[in-house]
């Protein structure tokens, strides 16, 4: 969205509120002059909390959004979501009887879309759906989304002749300062769709026949991410190993309870 749109679009906000431009820079501490300049699409002499403090006065979330001509931004984006998903992928895949497939399409009675990851152990029935995200950024549509891939979970697992008895559904995220400050200013509305956290992933791919599990995880090995200690949930689960075989690769599945 450029300025004007943008600025039109705090407009009808504005006058869907039955607000005059007086009384919103009022409510954000602000002049009316700067109100009507924003609307008008001239951002570029507001700073980023004013026009934030605005859009919150009226009830909109802003987002920055990058973007090039060149489309560099997108590749980035698509390199450390299909890492996130390697990793995540081969992690399971070390689980005893798992089975994983990546990018998972579907479209059942007129619903379509992609399971990042769908997982699947026989011998107890279970299936995971598992959704991947590098960036929080709408959590309202992510858990629609995600509560959408749950319902349909048995029937996309059917389609790959998986007859399920139980479903989890879980939201990995790499670990990152902002993730973790996006998670806990919605940690309520996240935590009543998906309510456990990084250490209940571990025991559910080792201990599949406790039943499902529904929860939060984020995901701290990645290339390029600044945590220096990870808390890996499976160190928590794993008994001691015989010091001649090697160790397995650190988890980096992280605790939501450490935000």
């Amino acid at each position: 969205m450029d300025d004007l749109h943008l600025g039109l679009a705090l407009r009808a906000a504005r006058v869907r509120r039955r607000l005059r431009q007086i009384d919103l820079g009022a409510q954000a501490g602000v002049s009316a002059a700067v109100v009507s300049r924003l609307e008008h699409g001239e951002l570029d002499r507001a700073s980023l909390r004013v026009l934030r403090g605005i859009a919150a006065k009226l009830g909109v979330s802003l987002e920055l959004v990058p973007r090039s001509a060149g489309g560099e931004f997108d590749r980035v984006i698509n390199a450390r979501h299909a890492a996130l998903g390697e990793h995540v992928a081969a992690w399971i895949a070390r689980r005893p009887g798992w089975v994983v497939v990546a990018e998972v399409s579907f479209a059942i009675c007129g619903e379509r879309g992609v399971v990042d990851l769908l997982a699947w152990h026989a011998a107890t029935g279970s299936v995971v759906v598992i959704e991947l995200k590098t960036a929080i950024v709408d959590v309202d549509e992510l858990i629609g989304t995600l509560d959408r891939k749950r319902r349909l979970a048995a029937q996309i697992a059917a389609s790959r002749g998986w007859p399920a008895r139980s479903v989890s559904a879980w939201l990995i995220v790499a670990a990152s300062s902002t993730n973790r400050r996006r998670v806990a200013d919605h940690r309520t509305l996240l935590t009543s769709a998906l309510p456990r956290d990084g250490r209940s992933l571990g025991p559910l791919f080792l201990h599949p026949e406790r039943g499902p599990e529904s929860g939060i995880a984020f995901w701290s090995n990645l290339p390029g991410a600044k945590v220096s200690h990870p808390i890996a949930a499976l160190q928590r689960v794993v008994k001691r190993r015989d010091h001649a075989r090697p160790p397995e690769p650190r988890s980096g599945a992280d605790s939501m309870g450490a935000l």
